[in-house]
């Protein structure tokens, strides 16, 4: 049966999960901050501010199942709560519930710590080093508390199209990456994000969390030097390891297990698919 789902958030993720349920029948809305000019065949489009409950008077009825994939307005604490905390209360407050099934939080990996490279799960418990990290995992925790079946997907870095800044800076010498010591990477293509919030919502019994990861984690060196060879570049000098992160490697066996494969499971064959890509284009 054809779902009536609910983005709140629609960027560059949201459109592609969009695409994903309309082509499975699904009657989709998305709602964010700023307007858009008409519908168009995917999406029926909602003008308002999750971090301003006011304005999220009206929404459509008989919602059956809501993604929950905002962006904040600037990288701080208090934009961060606002949106994912305060934000999704607001909107579930706001929100006909009446006929709501599900509710699936897009999270991220950040709400891990530092594991010096050994590998993480679900099962690992949660030990952010930043705000984003303790704020995401805040939302998490609320949402799980509610009356409503949810799940969360804790995604690694998104890759893809228009997300290519740092192999510019590798071009021009300007990338810097930790050798020693070595901090692992773990990376998901953007279209495989989408493909698997669409099967999450899709299962009849999910669990109530997954990371949202490719099979290849890797050395953040190793990573750098073969996208190097890819565009003929100088293979980055040392530097700091990522703050805030945590060097780790994060296993999708519980999402694989679930059914879902990814188009690509080694990001040094999605990087070199999106550089052939660009030079084509170009």
């Amino acid at each position: 049966m054809a779902e009536r789902v609910l983005l709140a958030g629609c960027g560059d993720l949201g459109l592609r999960v969009a695409e994903g349920l309309k082509a499975r029948g699904d009657e989709v809305f998305a709602l964010r901050r700023h307007p858009v000019v008409e519908d168009d065949e995917a999406v029926r489009w909602i003008q308002a501010d999750l971090t301003r409950p006011e304005t999220l008077s009206g929404l459509p009825d008989g919602i059956s199942q809501l993604i929950y994939l905002p962006a904040p307005k600037a990288r701080e604490r208090s934009a961060y709560r606002a949106t994912f905390v305060d934000g999704q209360r607001h909107l579930l407050y706001a929100l006909d519930t009446t006929r709501l099934e599900r509710v699936l939080l897009v999270s991220s990996s950040a709400v891990y710590g530092e594991h010096h490279g050994d590998w993480v799960d679900e099962q690992t418990p949660p030990a952010p080093l930043a705000f984003n990290g303790e704020v995401l995992l805040e939302a998490e925790q609320w949402l799980s508390a509610q009356p409503f079946r949810s799940v969360v997907l804790r995604l690694a870095g998104l890759y893809g199209p228009g997300r290519l800044q740092w192999v510019e800076r590798l071009r021009t010498g300007q990338a810097q990456v930790s050798r020693e010591p070595q901090h692992w990477a773990n990376r998901m293509h953007i279209d495989d994000a989408a493909a698997a919030i669409v099967h999450l919502l899709a299962l009849s019994e999910p669990q109530a969390l997954y990371l949202g990861v490719d099979d290849t984690p890797l050395p953040l060196d190793v990573l750098y030097d073969s996208v190097a060879a890819l565009v003929a570049a100088p293979f980055a000098a040392q530097g700091a390891a990522p703050a805030g992160v945590g060097s780790k490697r994060l296993s999708n066996a519980r999402l694989r297990a679930s059914g879902f494969c990814p188009c690509w499971p080694d990001s040094r064959v999605g990087y070199s698919e999106l550089l052939s890509s660009q030079v084509a284009g170009s």
